[in-house]
């Protein structure tokens, strides 16, 4: 590798320039682009054997592992997933709810980043680039944002969506973030803030959980865009207003908790064995 040339007080000097990784450590995404760090996908699922198909074939290729956490579903879903990816990872779901699914799935992933993504076909594999390409290049923390440019959703009914908004401006108020969108549950992280965030509620109030914490503890944010299409088959367990107020819950409660400090990123590992060629 050529060194670099750096100028200091009128004087050139020349520096060795860090070595690249090996190739072996870059998964191809393009002919022109790679990254190097390994990604793993979680899907929460529970009677899903309708759906897995759509969000399958959204997934991209070059994903190292995918965990599908099944909540003892009663139709196919475990040998639907096992027939469209032969080599994924099934956790049989203990306990309840997603956010006890999530943390079961987190739990097993082997990847150094971690994406979230629910089993109904409402989103789009496709974007999981946006979200890895905003942690290399710098951020802890990456989730999708309906409301932001580019974003949107086939739907978020107008009592959700009030409610949505109202319980960002709240965690907003409170923790000083500015967040857009704030119970959407398409997000992604590396690996090493897993015990940051700290998984320990059931439901759906884990999204606005993981995006308390992961402030609370100072991780760098970032939004993408994503759209949300409507559930292809069966029927959510959400309920707006249950669910509601055991977010709002979460928030209340977060207020007082102590954050926990981030772990820095691995000395042993160079900043270009994280980004993308």
């Amino acid at each position: 590798m050529s060194p670099e040339m750096i100028r200091h007080n009128g004087k050139v000097h020349v520096a060795p320039l860090r070595s690249m990784p090996p190739l072996e450590r870059f998964t191809p995404i393009t002919p022109h682009l790679a990254i190097s760090p390994t990604v793993s996908v979680v899907v929460p699922a529970m009677n899903e054997a309708e759906n897995l198909p759509h969000l399958f074939a959204t997934l991209p290729q070059w994903i190292d592992e995918i965990v599908l956490v099944d909540g003892n579903s009663v139709d196919d879903t475990v040998a639907v997933a096992r027939r469209l990816r032969p080599n994924m990872k099934i956790v049989t779901q203990t306990g309840k709810g997603k956010g006890d699914a999530l943390a079961a799935g987190f739990a097993a992933c082997t990847g150094d980043i971690i994406v979230m993504i629910d089993a109904d076909g409402s989103m789009d594999g496709r974007e999981i680039i946006s979200y890895v390409g905003a942690l290399v290049t710098g951020a802890d923390f990456v989730k999708g944002s309906r409301y932001a440019p580019g974003g949107g959703s086939d739907d978020l009914t107008l009592g959700r969506s009030l409610g949505n908004r109202a319980l960002t401006l709240l965690v907003n108020l409170m923790y000083g973030t500015k967040y857009s969108d704030l119970c959407y549950g398409y997000n992604a992280f590396w690996a090493r803030h897993l015990d940051v965030l700290d998984l320990d509620c059931d439901g759906f109030e884990v999204e606005t959980l993981m995006n308390v914490r992961a402030a609370k503890a100072g991780l760098k944010i970032q939004e993408v865009p994503s759209h949300e299409g409507c559930r292809i088959h069966g029927e959510s367990n959400l309920r707006a207003v249950r669910d509601g107020f055991r977010v709002l819950k979460t928030i209340l409660r977060e207020w007082r908790r102590q954050p926990v400090t981030p772990l820095p990123e691995p000395a042993a590992r160079p900043a270009a064995d994280r980004g993308v060629a």
